[in-house]
């Protein structure tokens, strides 16, 4: 039985790697299918992976209706046997609703990717919806480090160095270290473990805390948890 499967994580954890890998074994099966993503790194119209590889894709408008596109392939003859969707979590939840559509009606396979939470610690909305609907909820295996070493959970966006919780959910931001400028300000984004990201302990923060800047403190400690009693 077709299935929508939503596979989740962190930046880091290859997900988009996933996804083109999954789209080459099927189609080298001779399988056809349709590849969708939203906002990439390497702009419109594309799915990249951070090794460098990429695909081209339909892009993903608030307006896009995938119910609305795969039937119209099929009704002009094409064969699609799957769907490959990255960076769902900035899918509406009418979206994932259709996707959902595309799978119980049309037998098509659907698979899913994106980030669980955004810099916030909160649920984007495609992904919350995802997590309520997908017949599977896999969490990728291959896990994304914190700058101490640990793993790591959270999405932490950074502003001029420094860390910050609140703002637009989305913003397109520096993931590469390549730079990029949003209204003036260097945006990135890291991935750190709980314990730092509730301390606000980004890499660029910990440097400016050691006494020696070019080497990050892994056991580095600005904010013991005061003790009880």
């Amino acid at each position: 039985m077709a299935e929508l499967v939503f596979f989740s994580g962190t930046m880091d954890c290859g997900k988009s790697t996933l996804a083109l890998q999954m789209d080459h074994n099927q189609s080298a099966r001779g399988r056809v299918g349709l590849i969708f993503t939203k906002l990439d790194r390497m702009g419109e119209s594309v799915l990249s992976s951070r090794l460098g590889l990429s695909t081209p894709a339909h892009e993903v408008g608030d307006d896009l209706d995938f119910w609305e596109v795969v039937v119209e392939h099929l009704t002009h003859g094409a064969r699609v046997d799957y769907l490959i969707c990255d960076e769902a979590q900035f899918y509406t939840a009418a979206q994932v609703e259709q996707l959902a559509r595309v799978v119980d009606e049309l037998g098509i396979d659907v698979n899913c990717f994106g980030i669980t939470a955004d810099f916030r610690t909160e649920l984007f909305p495609g992904s919350k919806r995802l997590f309520e609907l997908a017949d599977r909820v896999q969490v990728l295996q291959v896990p994304a480090l914190c700058w101490c070493g640990e793993r790591a959970t959270h999405n932490a966006r950074i502003i001029d160095g420094v860390m910050v919780v609140e703002g637009e959910q989305v913003v397109v931001g520096d993931t590469s270290g390549e730079g990029g400028v949003i209204d003036e300000a260097h945006v990135e984004y890291e991935v750190l473990c709980r314990r730092h990201y509730m301390r606000r302990m980004n890499s660029h923060a910990a440097r400016l805390a050691s006494a020696t800047p070019d080497v990050l403190p892994f056991d580095l400690d600005v904010c013991p948890v005061p003790p009880r009693g």
